[in-house]
């Protein structure tokens, strides 16, 4: 499969890439399949949604961050990164994560209450 990009260009991906939400992601509920690209030179993530292109959410794995996040078995939680040209200004939501599954080829947002 192929979608275009305007930030990546033209990603190729096969079918069994594809992460499932199905909830979506908040805001965007009405979309349910996502390919995850992982940058090789950074740390970040980009989950894409495959019917809408230009949804894109960068993504920073949050182990990086907090080690005793609660994080599921066989999932991987990420944070939305909220970029911004001056760096000081770049956020990561950490109260509602993306949480992922590499063997389940799934995915889920959830808020975290303290």
């Amino acid at each position: 499969m192929i979608i275009n990009v305007n930030q990546f260009g033209q990603i190729e991906f096969d079918e069994q890439n594809i992460y499932f939400f199905e909830n979506g992601i908040i805001g965007f509920e009405n979309l349910k399949k996502f390919v995850l690209i992982e940058t090789e030179d950074t740390l970040f993530f980009w989950l894409i949604s495959i019917d809408e292109p230009e949804i894109i959410f960068p993504l920073f794995p949050v182990e990086a961050l907090l080690k005793d996040y609660p994080i599921p078995d066989d999932y991987l939680a990420l944070g939305v990164v909220s970029l911004n040209r001056e760096p000081e200004k770049i956020t990561i939501n950490l109260k509602s994560p993306v949480y992922i599954s590499n063997s389940k080829k799934n995915g889920y947002q959830t808020i975290i209450d303290d």
